[in-house]
């Protein structure tokens, strides 16, 4: 390593370490142990994964299928597509009658219903009728939502996906992971938060009959929990996502194929008092904030402030931010002219001297070109210090 790295190492850990001060090591034990065929907990902010056993195994969707078709709905109203107003004329093929003995809205044919009251359908009732209302109006027929579907699971990264239809009810084919079907929350809870925030309703009454959430963990008082949603199959048993916050940290849980509904609501706070118990997500550098400064040859000036573009957000044990060490190594010796927001080398955040998060080294302002009597001065004393 070149003396132009060195020192800058020296002087980023002082500035990270004079910033985080906090108190003495945690201790982590390990997660508790899930009595599920597969489960996930990921940190929503970061997607780091928190624990996990057999996240990549494929399983039956179930109702968790409705997380991806609300996902869309609200794609399609953020696009103008559709409305909440739109009245939505029930056909035979979305009659309740077809679903007996599932989660149903009890919609009837014929009848026309707002896609307001189908989406709360679909999110609290659980409704397979409405489901197939949703992706008959957005999409003509449910085989070519089922095709939109996929598509948005590919551009989310949910590789292990394949969705069939808009319920989740058994097909041929269909399958999904814990670890996608977290992926697929953390896009709702991103991407569209209005359209997230039906999942923490606990009620929805239409025609008279009053049905509530499943998701028995919105009851709880002992968590924040503000979503999302159930599903069981016989093949599939008992599954659940939640999502919580606490303080500024969020976490999602996945809990695939337990044994009943109350194991899966056990389960998942299991995994949730585990995380807020033992992590939390801090900003170790915000946005545009000076990490050091570094001499810029041939410039109006002689020194350039680097730093960082966007919020650095990690997730550590909680009480370990004073353990946070970085340190950057340069792409190149710096040179003018240079632009504000150039990337310019490569920060290392460290936790017990183990790489946590790697991000870009940016210049925080421009340095011009100098005169060319500048220029030949810091020609002169760049040879030799290079000596």
């Amino acid at each position: 390593m070149n003396k132009n790295v060195l020192k800058p190492l020296i002087s980023a850990s002082a500035v990270l370490l004079s910033a985080l001060s906090f108190s003495a090591n945690a201790i982590v034990p390990p997660a508790p142990s899930i009595d599920a065929r597969s489960f996930i907990l990921m940190d929503y902010t970061t997607g780091q994964i928190i624990a996990s056993e057999n996240e990549h195994d494929t399983h039956g969707p179930a109702s968790l299928t409705k997380v991806m078709t609300n996902y869309i709905i609200g794609k399609e109203l953020e696009r103008g597509t559709i409305s909440l107003d739109d009245m939505v004329t029930i056909s035979e093929n979305a009659w309740a009658r077809n679903f007996p003995g599932s989660s149903l809205m009890f919609i009837e044919v014929g009848r026309e219903v707002s896609v307001a009251d189908l989406q709360r359908g679909i999110v609290i009732s659980s409704g397979n009728d409405a489901s197939v209302a949703m992706a008959e109006h957005i999409a003509g027929a449910s085989d070519s939502f089922a095709d939109l579907m996929n598509a948005h699971a590919q551009d989310i990264g949910m590789t292990n996906t394949v969705f069939r239809n808009p319920h989740g009810l058994p097909a041929p084919g269909q399958e999904t992971t814990a670890y996608d079907m977290a992926l697929l929350t953390a896009a709702l809870i991103r991407e569209l938060p209005e359209t997230y925030r039906l999942h923490s309703e606990r009620e929805f009454t239409y025609n008279d009959i009053r049905q509530y959430n499943r998701n028995s963990l919105l009851w709880d008082r002992s968590l924040d929990v503000d979503g999302v949603k159930t599903g069981h199959t016989d093949e599939s048993g008992y599954s659940l996502i939640t999502s919580a916050v606490d303080g500024d940290t969020r976490l999602i849980t996945v809990v695939m194929g337990t044994d009943s509904e109350n194991s899966r609501a056990v389960e998942s706070k299991k995994l949730l008092n585990y995380g807020f118990r033992y992590f939390e997500t801090i900003t170790a550098y915000q946005s545009g904030e000076s990490f050091a400064s570094q001499r810029i040859w041939g410039g109006s000036r002689d020194e350039i402030t680097l730093g960082v573009q966007d919020d650095v957000v990690v997730t550590i044990p909680r009480g370990q931010r004073q353990n946070l060490d970085a340190n950057f190594i340069l792409d190149r010796p710096l040179e003018a002219p240079l632009e504000a927001g150039e990337q310019v080398g490569t920060v290392n955040l460290t936790l017990d001297e183990e790489v946590i998060a790697t991000f870009p080294l940016v210049t925080l302002h421009e340095v011009q070109r100098g005169g060319f009597f500048k220029r030949m001065m810091d020609s002169i004393k760049r040879r030799f210090s290079d000596e």
